[in-house]
């Protein structure tokens, strides 16, 4: 064919704004356009005073299209190979610019095959083969290649069985998704040819991916530094999934930590790769995208169900397929031969990543000190950073610490609020009220929780037997005394979230759903950078008894369940209980601190008193001395006296005097059911 000029140059200029006489112009324009048009092709058209024209196509109507059909000169003008060798039944040189000879090769075409795709192809690349088709097809309503056509045209009998294979469902051309066989209904060899049209982007050079992926499809993200374990597993998997097509497993500690991996592992193969969300519907599409351009495909998260989408994936051994996971691979899920890893899991106190994302940012602030709790994974990091500097550009200020922990917790969303109540703690070291002995034991539970993994990890100082790297702590003593308090000091110490396990949602009356209900607590806690509070830790974690009947078999075989599972925990997981003889002993041993808190002295209610009025209005004068040392309360028991109290002088307005501290002290004995100092016989 020859150059096309556009009748209607006028037509593609910019719209003026004025709508309506602007429009109009286009019209008239396009009138033109189409007469000029007509006229060109009525001018080499024998049939142009045809009554019966566009019903059939005639003998000499045919000859004129294909005299008009060049395809030669239009791949002498775009410097592509000329189709007719395909045609003829031989392999594509393979030029550098062929996309054909590629997917040949990947595919292992054969010269049939790739001329039966050619033929296919053709009425998608020039609409003048369609009538041509539609003469040759003796219908001129089927302007497609049939599969008895295309057999002709390659010069193969139509009856060959050998031949006739080559369309088949499980040959290459159809398997891989190059070619449609429609309107299975028709003898063979009038069912329709079609190319679909990713595949014909595909090979004139678009790689615009398949609509039906639009929503699916997602970019890999960049690689972040790495910690030496996973740098060293990244080089192995590079060099294997540079070996060739491989399907792999990829479990992970934590959701991102697989697509980290395979983040930095890729390019080091030098693979950039098609990264989805599961779809089991979608299957084909992905297949042959990943097919077209020659990339491996990762997979980040199953569903539910993974068994029928792993299936559909691994049964393409042509495709490199990666997926990801936190639960262990199953082999009922698919036949293949898949290769399970272990993805490394991102270390807590890492700074490399976080820098990296952050940038300049970090430089203001001790990032080291901010970070070390969090493992985010993935790109979590990079996202935790985002949300940092929003945060920061929001408050019209530097990033700083804060930022980052409240970006950092926001990536830790999890499903613990099913099972337990969060805390966002709004507490420090100041509100603390204890002896420095129990205080110092806080302050090494929260240095624990950041330098575990260099402890136990890089200097080699866990027990084994897979223990993981949790940190466990007994808050005893008696009500009141600041147990659930510190356990929030220590979560915001930590720059974390407290959940507090609502035992009403745990223990079930059926035997195993509470074990089940406490694994599922565990398993979520074991993936989100949060603190995880037993209040009256008695209920689940108490002494085992002897078996007298099969109410007290259950309850151990739950005991044994609790002490299993805390072996095997990661996270950090504090237990109250107001009388530590109730814990079984076996508990106590695996736990990292106990940490016992007295009843307050004279001097201690003191302070606490003086706390608790630090930012309430009072009377000039009020000296709560002698309140702490005629009543004995605990800093709860004190610190409701003082909300009384507030309560009193905010119904008068007026501020807080002596008499309502001690309106509120005598309050708290009544509740107790003791008897008040000034009152019944004192």
């Amino acid at each position: 064919m020859t150059a096309y000029d556009p009748p209607l140059p006028g037509l593609a200029e910019d719209v003026p704004d004025a709508a309506a006489p602007a429009l109009l112009a286009r019209l008239a324009v396009l009138r033109d356009g189409v007469a000029a048009l007509v006229a060109r092709r009525a001018a080499g058209d024998p049939t142009a005073e045809d009554p019966l024209r566009g019903l059939y196509v005639s003998d000499e109507a045919a000859r004129q299209l294909l005299d008009r059909w060049r395809p030669e000169e239009e791949a002498e003008e775009s410097g592509a190979p000329a189709p007719s060798a395909v045609a003829a039944g031989a392999h594509p040189d393979g030029a550098p610019g062929d996309r054909l000879a590629r997917l040949a090769l990947r595919a292992g075409l054969t010269g049939l095959d790739t001329a039966l795709l050619l033929i296919a192809l053709a009425p998608d690349v020039d609409r003048g083969v369609e009538p041509l088709y539609g003469y040759l097809n003796d219908d001129v309503s089927r302007r497609r290649a049939t599969a008895g056509l295309a057999l002709e045209l390659c010069g193969v009998p139509t009856s060959q069985a050998a031949a006739r294979a080559r369309l088949h469902a499980s040959a290459p051309l159809r398997a891989w998704g190059l070619l449609e066989v429609e309107e299975p209904e028709r003898p063979f060899l009038t069912r329709s040819l079609r190319v679909p049209d990713r595949v014909a982007g595909h090979l004139l050079g678009d790689d615009t991916p398949d609509a039906a992926l639009l929503g699916l499809l997602q970019p890999l993200p960049p690689p972040l530094p790495q910690d030496p374990e996973a740098t060293e597993f990244t080089r192995l998997l590079a060099a294997r999934l540079g070996a060739g097509p491989v399907t792999a497993y990829l479990r992970e500690p934590r959701e991102g930590d697989g697509l980290a991996v395979l983040a930095a592992a890729l390019p080091a193969a030098g693979l950039s790769a098609l990264t989805c969300m599961a779809a089991e519907e979608r299957v084909p599409e992905l297949l042959r995208e990943a097919r077209l351009t020659g990339r491996p495909l990762v997979v980040p998260g199953l569903p539910e169900r993974p068994g029928p989408l792993v299936r559909a994936l691994t049964a393409a051994p042509d495709v490199t397929v990666l997926l990801t996971d936190r639960r262990p691979y199953d082999p009922e899920w698919s036949p293949a031969d898949v290769l399970v890893l272990d993805a490394p899991g991102r270390r807590a106190g890492g700074t490399a990543a976080w820098r990296a994302a952050l940038g300049a940012d970090a430089d203001g602030f001790d990032l080291a000190a901010a970070v070390a709790p969090y493992r985010l994974g993935g790109d979590r990091v990079r996202r935790a950073a985002r949300a940092a500097r929003a945060l920061a550009e929001f408050e019209g200020a530097p990033v700083g610490a804060a930022h980052v922990r409240r970006a950092a917790r926001r990536q830790s969303a999890s499903g613990l609020e099913q099972h337990a109540r969060r805390i966002r703690p709004a507490v420090d070291w100041d509100d603390l009220v204890l002896p420095e002995g129990p205080l110092s034991q806080l302050r090494e539970l929260a240095l624990r929780a950041r330098h575990r993994d260099r402890v136990l990890g890089e200097w080699r100082l866990n027990a084994g037997g897979g223990r993981g790297r949790g940190v466990l702590g007994l808050f005893a003593g008696e009500s009141g005394t600041g147990k659930t308090l510190s356990a929030e000091v220590v979560a915001a110490d930590l720059g974390l979230d407290l959940y507090v396990v609502q035992l009403s949602s745990v223990v079930d009356k059926y035997v195993g759903e509470t074990e089940k209900n406490l694994e599922r607590i565990f398993t979520e806690a074991d993936r989100t950078d949060a603190v995880l509070l037993f209040d009256e830790a008695d209920a689940v974690f108490g002494k085992r008894s002897e078996v007298k009947d099969a109410h007290d078999r259950y309850a151990n075989m739950e005991s044994a369940y609790l002490l299993q599972r805390l072996e095997s925990f990661e996270g950090i997981a504090l237990l109250t209980t107001n009388l530590r003889a109730n814990i079984d002993e076996a508990f106590t041993r695996r736990l990292d601190l106990v940490v016992d808190f007295p009843f307050p002295d004279a001097g201690q209610r003191l302070a606490l008193w003086r706390h608790g009025l630090s930012h309430v209005p009072h009377e000039e004068g009020t000296d709560p001395a002698e309140l702490a040392r005629e009543f004995e309360l605990a800093g709860g028991s004190i610190r409701s006296a003082v909300v009384t109290a507030a309560y009193l002088a905010a119904g008068r307005g007026t501020p807080v005097s002596g008499g309502d501290l001690l309106e509120g002290a005598r309050r708290e004995y009544r509740k107790a059911g003791r008897l008040v100092p000034g009152e019944g016989g004192w």
